[in-house]
């Protein structure tokens, strides 16, 4: 579009600078009658008319041009934003409004964001859980035999009160 534009400007200025030879040549003709003055008048009239109707026209295609340029950006800014969110999602962003608050302090880059905020996304590792060492609690037995025990003494069935 913007080579239509810039083709209609120079088709313009072509024209003008013809129109302007051909006044300099009416110029340069010898005088003419009053009828024929009026008549060269009238053309002249017209032809400035007819300028105008094109500078007119240029103008309306100059503003559509503008209009469309600004639309196009528009569609290009979104189209940018709907393919950020859909590499976030891709990524497994669990909240992308909370990820796009924080992309840009990493550069715009997702598998930096990834490794810095790893909350952020689902397939994080789940944080360890502190405090388990391995061993069994200290308050119970690890062998049958003595789990039996205990809680047959804890039912009133101990055999040791019998012997």
């Amino acid at each position: 579009m913007a080579g239509d534009t810039y083709g209609d400007k120079t088709q313009e200025e072509s024209q003008a600078q013809e129109d302007f030879e051909r006044e300099q040549a009416q110029e340069e003709q010898p005088q003419v009658s009053g009828v024929d003055w009026g008549k060269a008048i009238a053309e002249r009239d017209e032809k400035i008319a007819a300028l105008e109707a094109q500078m007119a026209e240029a103008a309306k295609n100059a503003e559509a041009a503008e209009a469309l340029r600004g639309e196009i950006a528009e569609l290009k800014a979104q189209g940018e934003s709907d393919r950020i969110d859909f590499k976030l999602q891709l990524a497994g962003v669990r909240n992308i409004k909370a990820a796009r608050a924080v992309l840009d302090d990493h550069g715009g880059d997702i598998d930096k964001l990834k490794a810095e905020e790893p909350w952020l996304f689902a397939d994080a590792p789940a944080p360890q859980q502190g405090g388990k060492t391995g061993l069994p609690n200290a308050g119970t037995s690890s062998d049958e035999g003595k789990t039996m025990k205990r809680w047959r003494k804890i039912a009133g069935l101990d055999d040791a009160d019998n012997e």
